[in-house]
């Protein structure tokens, strides 16, 4: 008997195993159908789109119900007021009635009204409440013990036993004791009010459905704008500085936002492959001074045979390591005038001083070289930037002008072999220009040679760093201005166009 039962509930467990196999079955298959949709419909849900979305509609939501409330509430008072003008009216005119030809004439009027189709309401009753004409059959308890209005039950004389309407009644108290009462039936009203009740809550529940599916919708939009933004943030952040923030071409905030950052990430990539290409040029550039003073000093440990010969070798080492100094500070003023920073504020100055002074100070040299330097500067150029920096960039336009300039060259073509030195100016704008007849530079070499540690074919065999150009540019772009080189024919005139009310820099840091 126990292998019977063993075997009858086995068999019923096969018997049971397909179903609840196929059951487990579909309830997986569902599990897996809306699991992405359940993800996404959370994700898009916690989106600040969507949650701006859903205070929006709810405040909206509450305002229409507020505002459909309010009309359905005043159009219920329209109608009662209606009704009571109506009845004080009707009442008026009964009381007329009855004063013109006592209860029998009232008993006709009203026994003649009572019988016309519609929603008015008659009775004539004695003071002890039995009906004498009209067309109510029964009332609410206590109704026409109470002079004025109310709203009661009450069933008309032709209607089934059980059947209840509500009116709105005045009972009016006649001099001779006996009652009136005059009254409208409220289902027109409470018809019209259930419409606009029922109205105004599809009207709702449609406006937070929709409301619901714009919020999705909006929220999508944005958030897989923003997924694109995130994913090009994470592939600059990988390392490749070359990728942008898509922009859909709206002009909204998202664009207006994708356009800044895609300026910023320009400017960023601009600096950082700047500052490459100044770590391999000074690898490479500063190589060879570093080099030439290690083999001075250690020749001079070698084979040097007495004290001059020792000197020799250390104004030699000083030599190359002030050179050194001096391609340092230029970078570190290349460095200030690129990031906004300088030693000393803004102040205004006299740009025409500058150029006099500059011209003054470089005269011996011009004169060393066979050159003449000239100058032309108006007699006052007032002007707000760094007069340190501005100097300084001046002075690098002029000594590459002496160093570059081909005296002979220019004097076989029947030139003059003349550096000038020019401050001019208007109502916006200075301008400092330094005029050569040297070998000048390529309009495709130009954009180049503002570069750090850039150094042309025809200078190599100069000294010198390749930063004089830079920082007459960063120089200019500080100050809001621009490094303008031109053709002089031959020749190069390198002009600093600056603004006379410059941007106001920061305050060093002490």
């Amino acid at each position: 008997m126990t292998s019977d039962l063993v075997t009858t509930e086995a068999t019923a467990a096969q018997g049971r195993s397909p179903s609840q196999g196929r059951l487990r079955g579909f309830s997986g298959r569902v599990r897996a159908w809306a699991a992405p949709w359940l993800s996404v419909l959370g994700k898009l849900s916690n989106t600040t789109a969507f949650k701006l979305t859903l205070v929006h509609l709810t405040i909206f939501a509450l305002l229409a119900a507020f505002l459909l409330g309010y009309f359905a509430w005043n159009t219920r008072r329209l109608i009662t007021e209606q009704i009571t003008r109506t009845v004080d009216a009707e009442i008026t005119g009964l009381s007329e009635q009855y004063n013109q030809g006592g209860i029998r004439r009232l008993v006709f009027v009203i026994d003649a009204r009572a019988r016309r189709p519609g929603s008015s309401l008659y009775l004539v009753s004695t003071f002890s409440g039995d009906g004498l004409a009209g067309n109510v059959g029964l009332l609410g308890e206590g109704v026409l013990e109470h002079n004025g209005w109310t709203e009661t039950v009450y069933r008309r004389l032709d209607d089934p036993e059980g059947t209840e309407h509500h009116a709105l009644v005045r009972v009016f108290e006649l001099p001779s004791g006996f009652r009136l009462l005059v009254g409208r039936d409220l289902e027109e009203r409470e018809r019209l009010y259930d419409i606009i009740l029922s109205a105004g809550q599809w009207s709702i529940a449609l406006v937070i459905v929709l409301g619901l599916a714009g919020g999705f919708f909006v929220a999508r939009r944005v958030l897989h704008r923003v997924d694109a933004m995130t994913e090009t943030s994470r592939t600059i952040m990988a390392g490749d500085l070359s990728g942008r923030l898509p922009t859909a071409g709206s002009e909204d905030e998202l664009d207006r936002l994708a356009v800044n950052l895609n300026v910023m990430l320009d400017r960023i990539e601009a600096l950082m492959r700047g500052f490459k290409e100044v770590s391999d040029n000074i690898a490479h550039d500063l190589k060879t001074p570093l080099t030439r003073l290690r083999n001075r000093a250690e020749e001079a440990l070698r084979s040097g045979k007495g004290e001059a010969e020792y000197r020799e070798a250390l104004e030699g080492t000083i030599e190359d390591s002030d050179e050194l100094i001096r391609t340092f500070n230029a970078l570190l003023m290349i460095a200030r005038a690129e990031s906004g920073q300088a030693s000393t504020p803004m102040t205004e100055f006299d740009a025409a001083d500058i150029a006099r002074g500059v011209a003054e100070l470089y005269d011996p040299l011009a004169d060393e070289k066979g050159l003449r330097l000239k100058i032309e500067a108006e007699g006052l150029l007032p002007v707000r930037g760094n007069r340190e920096l501005v100097t300084q960039a001046l002075a690098n336009l002029v000594d590459n002008a002496i160093k570059y300039a081909r005296p002979d060259e220019a004097e076989a073509n029947g030139m003059r072999a003349d550096v000038l030195v020019k401050a001019s100016g208007d109502a916006d704008f200075i301008r400092l220009s330094v005029s050569d007849r040297g070998p000048g530079v390529a309009a495709a070499d130009r954009e180049r040679v503002v570069q750090r540690f850039v150094r042309l074919e025809q200078s190599r065999s100069e000294p010198g760093s390749g930063l004089g150009l830079s920082l007459a540019s960063a120089v200019a772009h500080l100050h809001g201005g621009e490094l303008v080189l031109e053709d002089n024919g031959p020749g190069l005139n390198a002009t600093l166009v600056l603004p006379r009310h410059g941007p106001d820099l920061p305050q060093p840091s002490e």
